[in-house]
């Protein structure tokens, strides 16, 4: 083949494997949306990897979603480091004594975080509800995390009713407590 014919086919071939990588690397990179896409439309998509159980934070008992089945759950992805997990801190905890008063919980798991740093936020912040490490964020990612916070409702039947990505607004942690109480 001639050289001025091969240097442009190499040099084609060449791009287009970079634009195959980039495309390749976005792909990955983007959020799942299959729970946000369900829960959007109204379906109650199951809890994935709820029968994982996770280690406590601290002297806390291991734990799994599958082992809260038939209470309300609330599951919250933080860390120590995340400055929108503090503002959530209180509504978390009140949303605690709402879900105790009728069996439910609301249940913190760690994202990349230092266990004795999430320990000090706990006791910093006067947290109770139970906490569980998520060291190799498998769990995290099941629910396609990638941000914090992050919040799921689950109901009694191990359903997720209600999503935040992102810092809770006022009030609409309370309303999907509600509902799935009610439900």
């Amino acid at each position: 083949m001639n050289r001025r014919i091969l240097a442009p086919v190499i040099a084609c071939l060449a791009a287009a494997a970079i634009v195959a990588l980039l495309v390749f690397g976005v792909a990955q990179k983007a959020p799942n949306a299959t729970l946000d896409d369900a829960v959007k439309a109204g379906h109650r998509p199951l809890a994935p990897a709820a029968t994982r159980v996770l280690k406590g934070l601290g002297s806390e008992p291991s734990r799994s979603l599958a082992s809260l089945r038939g209470h309300v759950v609330v599951l919250n992805f933080w860390a120590s480091w995340c400055d929108a997990c503090v503002g959530e801190t209180q509504t978390l905890e009140q949303a605690q004594k709402v879900l105790a008063a009728h069996g439910g919980t609301v249940l913190g798991a760690t994202y990349q975080d230092v266990p004795g740093d999430s320990k000090a936020f706990l006791r910093k912040h006067h947290l109770t509800y139970p906490n569980v490490v998520d060291s190799d964020i498998k769990l995290a990612t099941a629910y396609g995390t990638r941000a914090l916070p992050e919040t799921f409702v689950i109901d009694r039947h191990g359903r997720i009713v209600a999503m935040s990505r992102g810092a809770l607004r006022a009030g609409q942690l309370d309303r999907w407590i509600r509902e799935a109480l009610a439900a």
